[in-house]
């Protein structure tokens, strides 16, 4: 028996669920936004937002909340322990955001759920999607709350549900790709002294790499390659990579960790955003190395341009076929990005002296010629795919406002 009827059902609430919400709240559209998680996460995982994704959530009414709550850094440097090897920096581009803006996941979704709240809708927590059967009028979603099984009947359903998406598997889209050989370790520590206190620092050595980077509360993300980590790695496995791949002339102790993870890489990227009345957005349609932490970027640049395609096929401003202009603008965007991460892992990871001494002398080139270093400056930032966020307009029409439902704390519908 349907439960809950909605035009549009979003299955997660990460910042690609959260974003997508805001978007059709300010356009007006019914939706419900689920998610099986009881409460946010409140670790920090992804911490970087970069200039082009600051771009687009300005028009979500976000930009300049995330902006005083985050760490602005200028810089990213690449060196091989003490040796400098290529430094880029931000501060010159050309956006209203030209910096790295440090800021861990929990508090960008806090920030976004406030959002949401404002504009009188709510995360319907605690709610597991176990299927999804598509029709000609609409999709059926059924779902387990509290213990009781209901159904959620849904004119669009949007995957926002992560690698093993359900929505993906239901839409039968191919997730083309592989992973790497390469386990990574994620910890958030506190350390007696930085390495650069005001840059995200990526070190290589023989033993494999390490990005350190400070972060808005004084402590420093930790991201690693390590082989055979446990699976919460602790503060003596953390001082072990530091010592071993960090700078060795002022090394840095590690004073505590606050919170570790390990986990595999994977590269894959969704053969079509789009199935009839289902489609993918963020980790459900795309994967890769946190090199050049780009991930939730590119999934929430994937949410703005959605929201707003949906929200005109919805009210009828579009024909439901310019969804499949998401993909064709979306999909190319998130090639790129795997390309990027791909050469950026591919280079932090190379084995043999010979090879690490041929990475580092093109690196250093790279250093001398400016109009390759603003290229990979650009690309980056995000700025140099701006193209793929931009819905192209209505011919013969303006832009719809946004609207301004009036704030309403809704009952739990399921």
């Amino acid at each position: 028996m349907t439960h809950a009827a909605t035009d549009v059902l979003i299955i997660g609430a990460g910042p690609t669920g959260l974003a997508l919400s805001i978007a059709l709240h300010q356009r007006g559209v019914r939706h419900l936004l689920v998610d099986r998680l009881e409460q946010g996460q409140n670790t920090s995982r992804a911490a970087v937002i970069h200039a082009q994704t600051l771009e687009s959530l300005r028009g979500l009414g976000v930009a300049d909340r995330l902006t005083a709550n985050g760490l602005k850094l200028d810089a990213f440097a690449i060196r091989d322990r003490d040796r400098p090897l290529l430094k880029l920096r931000f501060g010159h581009l050309p956006s209203s955001y030209p910096y790295l803006l440090m800021l861990p996941q929990h508090l960008t979704e806090q920030v976004l759920a406030e959002r949401i709240a404002e504009l009188g809708g709510s995360v319907w927590r605690g709610v597991t999607a176990t299927g999804v059967e598509q029709g000609p009028e609409g999709v059926h979603v059924t779902v387990m709350s509290n213990g009781e099984q209901r159904v959620i009947a849904a004119k669009w359903v949007v995957g926002g549900d992560g690698m093993h998406s359900l929505v993906r598997a239901a839409a039968g889209i191919e997730f083309e790709g592989a992973s790497y050989e390469e386990s990574f370790v994620l910890a958030d520590v506190h350390l007696d002294r930085a390495p650069a206190p005001d840059e995200v620092s990526l070190f290589f050595s023989p033993e494999g790499l390490v990005v350190v980077a400070p972060l808005p509360d004084g402590s420093f993300r930790v991201v690693a390659t390590l082989d055979g980590a446990p699976e919460k790695p602790g503060a003596a496995d953390i001082q072990r990579l530091l010592d071993t791949r960090g700078p060795a002339r002022r090394p840095s102790r590690v004073l505590d960790v606050t919170w570790s993870s390990r986990f595999r890489v994977h590269h894959r990227l969704a053969q079509s955003y789009r199935s009839g009345r289902l489609l993918l957005m963020g980790d459900a349609a795309h994967v890769h190395s946190p090199a050049g932490g780009q991930g939730m970027n590119t999934g929430i640049e994937d949410a703005i341009v959605l929201g707003q395609l949906l929200a005109d096929v919805v009210s009828g401003v579009r024909e439901a076929a310019a969804l499949d202009d998401y993909g064709g603008l979306r999909r190319p965007a998130a090639a790129e990005v795997l390309g990027l991460a791909d050469r950026l892992t591919a280079f932090a990871t190379v084995h043999g002296p010979l090879k690490r001494l041929l990475r580092n002398v093109l690196l250093r080139a790279i250093g001398a010629l400016p109009f390759l270093k603003r290229r990979l400056e650009l690309g980056l930032s995000g700025l140099s795919r701006a193209a793929f966020a931009r819905v192209p307009p209505v011919e013969g029409r303006g832009t719809l406002p946004l609207r301004s439902p009036k704030s309403r704390r809704l009952e739990h519908p399921i």
